[in-house]
């Protein structure tokens, strides 16, 4: 796996977004992920997560916490600032008030390695799979499965939104964005919101149990920030994706503004969560 394009997002972005986040974060799918590492880990004397992409730690500071027992997380990013965040970020205590360390890691997560993932319990990685490449992905889920770790990959983007009121703009700005999600950037072809259908049949193409629930953003009234900033981003990439739409994105974005100002629009902005969890050498999930 490798990328010339950094995978980075800024860290005034990933805070505003992290409420949003840990409301949409399938809770579903602990079950499955606790059942299986109360074994393994008991065996291995606590849970080893390694977070790929950490960002500013949004993801290890809701799972952390939701775990039970002692756990050793090793946080990966490009970016040194995120990581000092990040790192900075994570609570001390598990879920039943066992011990939780941390460890950072600067590294590209595309250009992973069985090797980087030798005694993990787990891999988890938010907002991730849809800045990967087809190949990257593949390649991701041989690496998980021949360490015979689970994953857990919450909130990819699976093109879809809801606007509330509807707008007659919205369904085609919404596929610019989706192109936009799927564009070659580098040599790369992005997969986009078709990375969560990829991911998944990479997982079971090599036995693998996969689990997948929806985690919308459901955003409207006292989230006005962040409402205003996606929308703000989600136009200006679908614009950038079909540069003839600026004149009636212009106006549809000051509209949308407006409505969000006076508290009058919502958003439903659709992502999925994906547990893999490979299968132990009889040919059962781990």
């Amino acid at each position: 796996m490798s990328t010339a394009e950094p995978i980075r997002y800024a860290a005034d972005w990933l805070e505003l977004r992290e409420p949003a986040d840990a409301r949409a974060r399938s809770r579903e799918l602990l079950s499955p992920l606790t059942a299986h590492l109360a074994h393994a880990s008991s065996a291995a004397g606590g849970t080893a997560v390694h977070d790929l992409g950490c960002g500013t730690g949004s993801m290890g500071r809701w799972l952390a916490a939701r775990l039970p027992g002692p756990q050793r997380w090793v946080l990966h990013d490009r970016d040194p600032e995120l990581l000092a965040l990040a790192g900075a970020g994570m609570p001390d205590t598990a879920a039943d008030g066992a011990p939780v360390t941390v460890r950072t890691r600067q590294s590209d997560v595309t250009r992973l390695r069985a090797a980087d993932l030798a005694g993990a319990s787990l891999v988890t990685a938010s907002a991730l799979l849809d800045l990967l490449t087809a190949d990257e992905v593949d390649a991701f889920a041989a690496r998980c499965v021949q360490a015979r770790c689970p994953a857990l990959l919450a909130l990819s983007v699976v093109g879809k939104v809801d606007l509330d009121p509807a707008d007659p703009l919205d369904a085609e700005l919404t596929d610019a964005f989706n192109a936009h999600q799927r564009r070659v950037t580098d040599g790369r072809r992005l997969l986009g919101p078709d990375a969560p259908g990829a991911a998944a049949r990479a997982f079971r193409l090599r036995g693998a149990e996969v689990h997948s629930r929806p985690s919308p953003w459901r955003l409207g009234a006292g989230e006005e920030g962040l409402l205003r900033r996606w929308l703000t981003d989600w136009v200006a990439a679908a614009v950038e994706q079909r540069p003839e739409l600026a004149p009636h994105a212009d106006a549809y974005l000051r509209r949308r503004l407006r409505s969000c100002a006076a508290g009058g629009l919502r958003a439903v902005v659709h992502h999925s969560d994906l547990l893999a969890i490979p299968a132990a050498p009889g040919g059962t999930p781990a």
